[in-house]
């Protein structure tokens, strides 16, 4: 490997850590940081601009809003100043479901088109991939009854995640990429383009 990648596989790696501590922990400031002035990212209850995300995270903060990020195995193709970078996370997210406190747990990826401009390797766009999710109550002897109509609604890979963000009020999308399926197959096909110098990160 040579010194340029190993040093840019270390940047790239550097970020995708910095974007959850420094989001999780409210260091909007720095959490700005990690994006290009155009990137854009995509969650359930959110589409758009970085620097609109940043300023939507914040007010949920402040509201109280508690969604916490883990990551796990991290891979990165580059080609050039360009790179695919792909980390294991788990989204967790706890709050009220019908009177009862709850958390939700979604496993899936981060999959991150990069660029590097001016020596600075930065997010242009962030897509999550949702593989699976569960819901527990905290107190063990709590009973839900789920409305199976809107459960059932959202893809399986965040279908719970989905639940609890729709009955707090979130605007949630459906078609997000999923383990499998036409979504997550045209996310891989825009990562290879960028990698060979597509105009733009996909849609």
């Amino acid at each position: 490997m040579s010194h340029d990648l190993s040093a840019s596989k270390l940047a790239i790696r550097e970020v995708v850590e910095n974007w959850v501590l420094w989001r999780d922990s409210a260091d909007w400031e720095r959490f700005a940081t990690v994006w290009h002035p155009d990137g854009w990212m995509t969650a359930t209850w959110f589409q758009g601009p970085a620097r609109d995300f940043i300023e939507a995270s914040r007010e949920g903060f402040n509201k109280g809003v508690n969604i916490l990020h883990f990551l796990g195995g991290w891979t990165c193709e580059i080609a050039g100043d360009r790179a695919i970078s792909q980390v294991k996370m788990t989204i967790h997210q706890r709050a009220p479901l019908d009177g009862v406190r709850v958390d939700v747990a979604c496993i899936g990826r981060f999959y991150d088109f990069f660029e590097r401009r001016q020596g600075l390797w930065a997010i242009v766009r962030r897509q999550p991939i949702y593989e699976k999710d569960r819901l527990d109550p905290l107190d063990p002897a709590a009973v839900l009854k789920l409305d199976r109509e809107l459960l059932e609604s959202f893809p399986e890979g965040y279908r719970h995640l989905g639940y609890l963000q729709a009955k707090n009020g979130f605007k949630v999308k459906r078609d997000l990429p999923g383990l499998r399926g036409p979504a997550v197959e045209k996310l891989y096909a825009e990562g290879k383009d960028w990698l060979a110098g597509s105009v733009r990160p996909g849609e």
